[in-house]
């Protein structure tokens, strides 16, 4: 009877440390709220895995707008935050929300609309110019319009062109840059993007790309180390591996292996 006992008792231990076990491995992942324009390129397609093969940690993202993703943060719903809006991120970590904001790599927007051009914007200066010729004109345009850091930019080019944009020919769209695109492309618009998500874009109709390289439209992306004392719930382990990889010499190469089409979408720049 009691080798029997004995053998049960063996029997439920193995099973409990193999169920532990599985608990540990299951947990060893982090949430990673995130812009539209890095899933929406591929670029998390590409590195993930050699983030995970590298570490055995695991990243879910959430791409969402910056503004959102920030939200996301600051609810304590994600573990680790990769965004393109410097200032707003600034902020995030003044506002004791993050500890530390870690530059990673940059690309640049552009302006794409009809093939014809009907505002004139080709041969346009500056960006501002752009802008100021589509608002003369009243030329269509699709904005994000949902307080993601593309938005957030084109809201401060408008502003930059003495221009605040409403009426008929501006249209708040509410969503993400893929579905932006797809929308500008079906009302022939102009629209405002990431170049990542442009190149990408599978289904641009009659849009063609039609303003770029003024140094306005430099886009940088940022990561951010998330306040442990603000939600010590958090994976704050895992995500400072997350964290630290995207600026090692490993995650910058990643970073700038990844191409579509045989052209770079995104450039390291970790200091």
């Amino acid at each position: 009877m009691k080798k029997t006992t004995s053998l049960i008792t063996a029997s439920v231990y193995a099973t409990a440390l193999t169920f532990s076990a599985s608990l540990l491995a299951d947990d060893d992942f982090i949430t990673l709220a995130s812009t539209t324009s890095t899933e929406n390129s591929g670029l998390f397609d590409a590195i993930l895995p050699t983030f995970t093969e590298a570490t055995g940690i695991d990243v879910r993202v959430v791409a969402v707008g910056t503004g959102q993703a920030f939200e996301i943060a600051r609810r304590g719903d994600a573990d680790s935050l990769l965004v393109h809006d410097t200032a707003g991120e600034e902020q995030f970590v003044a506002d004791g929300y993050a500890t530390e904001r870690l530059d990673v790599m940059y690309n640049d927007f552009v302006i794409v609309g009809p093939s014809d051009d009907p505002a004139g914007i080709r041969e346009s200066e500056s960006v501002a110019d752009a802008f100021a010729l589509i608002a003369e004109s009243e030329s269509p345009f699709a904005s994000r319009g949902d307080d993601s850091g593309t938005n957030r930019a084109e809201l401060r080019l408008w502003e930059d062109a003495g221009v605040t944009p409403q009426g008929e020919w501006y249209r708040e769209l509410g969503s993400g840059m893929g579905p932006t695109l797809n929308t500008a492309a079906g009302m022939n618009a102009y629209t405002f993007t990431d170049r990542a998500t442009w190149v990408a874009f599978e289904n641009p109709q009659d849009l063609t790309l039609l303003f770029e390289g003024d140094e306005a439209l430099f886009n940088q992306y940022g990561s951010l180390l998330l306040s442990e004392e603000q939600h010590p719930h958090l994976k704050h382990a895992l995500a400072a591996q997350w964290h630290e990889w995207l600026v090692s010499e490993e995650g910058q190469q990643a970073i700038a292996d990844f191409k579509v089409g045989g052209q770079q979408l995104f450039f390291p720049n970790a200091k």
